[in-house]
Order: structure tokens, then C-alpha cells, then sequence
């Protein structure tokens, strides 16, 4: 199948025209609206457009109630966490708003080797992580794309202890398709990719230099991954380029020429703001700044308009916004993170080094401390990759309820394996009771399910799951 990367799916007259809400939208409109959303089938970008324009204080509760019973009914109490893997900050694309790009020299540049790559991942897997999301800037040592390959499997060959990584996903530039044929035989999980923006002349002007002033090539990148048999996508956004309304819908309309091109849209979409970068004025001074209260609705109205899929929400945000986003919609979060290559060696955040400034220094034990003190049970589920519960059929299972039937016993089964293997003592007494009390929640075949996989765990099984 050819792809064209001149034609992209973003029809931004369309987009403009949805947004032409001349006032704001009546309770009545808005309630028949989020009766629509509970029935999960999504949204249309007309019915959001209405959404995003609701600024009653009263209206907007009733959107964050709906995405909360959304997220709830759907995901449950579940968050997946896991960790960034800076392999290296080399890059030789020019985008304004990021501390990697070419001519920026308050960073300081570096690709680690594989041994240093190893020394990380240890360190990650005695914090007990089971994930690493794999990152590099766009310029590879002269090994080339194949330095990728060769830190993914040095990441898989790290074992310490009762801990290895189970599932390395990737965050790197755009490839060819005979590139991503190699990436999922590295057997990754999944292909990341942000656009950025979607709009046009704004992408422009940030992204000056470089192949990634390419829109087109960038855009057509998650068409390539899924035809080299790629099944898991990971698209997003970094909110603050442009207006945050057209983002969304845009978004959606790149959802929906994967999902008719292929029968399966992203399985995650990533939430990022812009936040303060070394050597970055546009960083610091976001030409469309999203308020706390904007982010809230983008969250909300993301899992209102695709209820089934995953929502990744990065330590960019500090731990009150990290918690308040939750209920409303996140599904996964990154931990203890480092965003320069060498940081969890090194320990202290190194501001030269960095991508972006962080918001939440938390280590993981007190993250999952916090989450399971909210009363939602911290997982480190790798089970649908490793049974190939991808794409498709985890959308097949996603959409009438059943992966849930799956997901909550494996989660709680990866969450004892923690308590148990790296976790302080007040983080286990926490952790204990909350097992106790979402078994009582659970209708009968999930709770029979989760009791066999923990009494599998506390006898020292490791890796158990259904």
C-alpha cells in the first residue's frame, strides 16, 4: 500500500468550521451530549467542539463526572506506570521549543554506549519497573538506526534479581518502512510518535531545521509502522504550539483515517505541555498557554471522544495536577524519571542535560505509595504484548468490557510482585490493604482469577498473568 505524504489527513477548514461556535452551548445541548458519551462510542468532532466550549462551572463538573465513570467503567482502578529510557540527546533537527535541538549549546551531548544503556536499565529494574519507554533525539552514533536495535536488546538482556523489563516501547524519529519491519522484529511494544502539532503553519515556524520539518513524512510515520506490522501506536500532542481546541480535533481526525485505513486507531495518546527547556525562550513563553483548568477539559474530553484508548500522562506535571487527571482519564504514568541520557546513574536531575523541566521529582516507591493511597492499584502489566493481545484484538476485548477480566487480576498480581520485591515498608502496609479491599470489589471470576495469580506470587512465582 503507497503512501503519500503530501496528502495527511488533517482537513483544518473543517476543524475551523466545527469550532465557529457563535455561543456558548445550553444545559440541555450539553447533557443529551455527555448521554451520548456514556454510552461509550466516542464522540463526533462537532459534539466536542460543543464540549470544548462549555465554561460553566456547574456544566464543566458534569464533563469531568462523565469521563471519571468513562475512565472507571472501562479501565477501573488500574494505572500502568513506567519509566523514560534517554539513550541519547544527539540530534540534528532544529524545533524551538526543545533542548536537544541542533544548535542549542547549553546541553551537553551524549549517546550512551550499551554498557552505560545496561547500568540505567539495572538501576530501573531494582526501583522494580517492568517498562521502559526507549527515547533518542534524531541523530545516531555511527552505528546508525542499528544503535536502536542494539539498545533494545540490551534492555530485554538485563536481569537482576527477581526483575527484568518485560516490555520496551519506543519514542524515536520517523523510519522507513524497511526500518519499522526491523523495530518490530526487536519485538518492541509500542511505536510513539507526537506530531506535535497538526497545525500547518505553526509547525512551520518551530520546526526550522532539520527532517523533522517534514510534516508530511512525520504524520505518514504511524502508516508505515502499522504496515510493517506494528500493531500498537502511540500518537500525542504537545499542548501550548498552538490553540489546544484545534489540537484535539485534529487528533481526532488522525484517529479516524488510522482507524479507516487500518480498523484500529492508537493505543495510547500522550498529553504533554509545554514546559520550560534550557536554552528554549519559546519553551518558557508558549504561544497558546493551556491553563490547569484547559488541561483538566483536554483529558476529559479526550477520553469522552475515545473512550478505549490509553492516555499517557509524563512527570512534565507536577503531582496535584498528575492526581487530579486520574479520575479523569489517564490510564498510564511515567515514575521517577530521568529525561537526560545517563540521569538515573547520575541521581540528581541534570538541568544541562535535560529535555524539559520536570514537575514531579517523586521516586517510583513514593509515586506508587500516593496512587495506591487514592485507592487506585499501581500495575506493571506487560500480559496483552506477551500474549499478543495487540491492536485489534485488544480493541475486540476493550470494547465489550472483557479485558478488564484480564487487566485487574494481572495488575494486582504485578502489584504484589512490587510490594514484595522492592517496596518500603509503609509503601507495602499501604499496598496490602489495598489488595485486600479491591478483591472485595471484584465479581467473582475476576476475584477467583486475581487470588490464584497472588497466591502464585507470594509463594515466589514471578511473571504470572491470564
Amino acid at each position: 500500500m503507497s503512501l503519500d505524504t503530501a496528502a495527511t489527513p488533517i482537513d483544518e477548514p473543517a476543524i475551523w468550521q466545527a469550532l465557529e461556535t457563535p455561543v456558548p452551548p445550553d444545559s440541555v445541548q450539553v447533557r443529551d451530549l455527555l448521554a451520548q458519551a456514556r454510552e461509550l462510542h466516542g464522540l463526533s468532532p462537532s459534539a466536542l467542539a460543543t464540549l470544548m466550549a462549555v465554561e460553566d462551572p456547574d456544566l464543566l463538573e458534569e464533563i469531568f463526572a462523565t469521563a471519571r465513570e468513562a475512565k472507571e467503567t472501562i479501565y477501573g482502578r488500574r494505572l500502568v506506570l513506567f519509566a523514560p529510557l534517554y539513550v541519547s540527546n544527539m540530534c540534528a533537527n532544529e524545533c524551538l521549543y526543545c533542548a536537544f535541538r541542533a544548535s542549542n549549546k547549553a546541553v551537553k551531548r551524549r549517546a550512551l554506549t550499551q554498557e552505560e544503556i545496561a547500568r540505567e536499565v539495572r538501576i530501573l529494574v531494582e526501583q522494580g519497573h517492568k517498562r521502559i519507554l526507549v527515547v533518542a533525539g534524531e541523530s545516531y552514533p555511527r552505528e546508525g538506526f542499528q544503535y536502536v536495535l542494539d539498545s533494545i536488546e540490551t534492555v530485554y538482556s538485563v536481569h537482576s534479581g527477581p526483575g527484568e523489563i518485560r516490555r520496551v516501547n519506543v519514542n524515536i524519529a520517523p523510519l522507513t518502512a524497511e526500518e519499522f519491519a526491523l523495530l518490530k522484529g526487536a519485538k518492541i511494544g509500542t511505536y510513539q510518535l507526537f506530531q506535535e502539532t497538526y497545525h500547518r503553519e505553526t509547525y512551520a515556524k518551530v520546526h526550522v531545521r532539520g527532517k523533522k520539518t517534514d510534516y508530511g513524512w512525520r504524520i505518514t510515520a504511524p502508516d508505515r509502522a502499522m504496515e510493517a506490522g506494528i500493531s500498537d501506536i502511540g500518537i500525542g500532542v504537545l499542548f501550548g504550539l498552538a490553540d489546544w481546541r484545534f489540537e484535539i480535533l485534529a487528533l481526532l481526525q488522525h484517529i479516524a483515517h488510522l482507524e479507516d485505513r487500518y480498523g484500529v486507531g492508537p493505543h495510547t495518546i500522550s498529553v504533554p505541555r509545554l514546559e520550560p527547556a534550557v536554552g528554549s525562550d519559546l519553551a518558557s513563553h508558549p504561544p497558546h498557554p493551556v491553563s490547569d483548568l484547559e488541561f483538566r477539559k483536554i483529558v476529559a474530553l479526550l477520553r469522552l471522544a475515545v473512550p478505549y484508548t490509553g492516555i499517557i500522562m509524563s512527570t512534565r506535571e507536577t503531582p496535584k495536577m498528575r492526581a487530579e487527571t486520574f479520575a479523569l482519564g489517564v490510564s498510564q504514568i511515567s515514575a521517577g524519571s530521568r529525561t537526560n541520557p545517563g540521569g538515573y546513574a547520575e541521581g540528581d536531575v541534570d538541568p544541562d542535560g535535560e529535555q524539559f523541566s520536570l514537575g514531579d521529582h517523586r521516586p517510583l516507591d513514593e509515586v506508587i505509595r500516593d496512587v495506591a493511597e487514592m485507592g487506585y492499584i499501581p500495575s506493571f502489566c506487560t500480559a496483552c504484548y506477551r500474549l499478543g493481545r495487540v491492536g485489534q484484538d485488544f480493541m475486540d476485548l476493550a470494547k465489550p468490557g472483557e479485558i478488564k477480566h484480564h487487566c485487574d487480576p494481572n495488575g494486582l498480581s504485578t502489584f504484589q510482585e512490587y510490594l514484595l520485591d522492592y517496596a518500603s515498608a509503609e509503601t507495602r502496609s499501604v499496598g496490602e490493604r489495598l489488595i485486600v479491599s479491591t478483591l472485595e470489589r471484584m465479581d467473582a471470576g475476576a476475584r477467583q482469577t486475581a487470588e490464584k495469580l497472588l497466591v502464585q506470587v507470594r509463594a515466589g512465582k514471578r511473571d504470572v498473568f491470564c
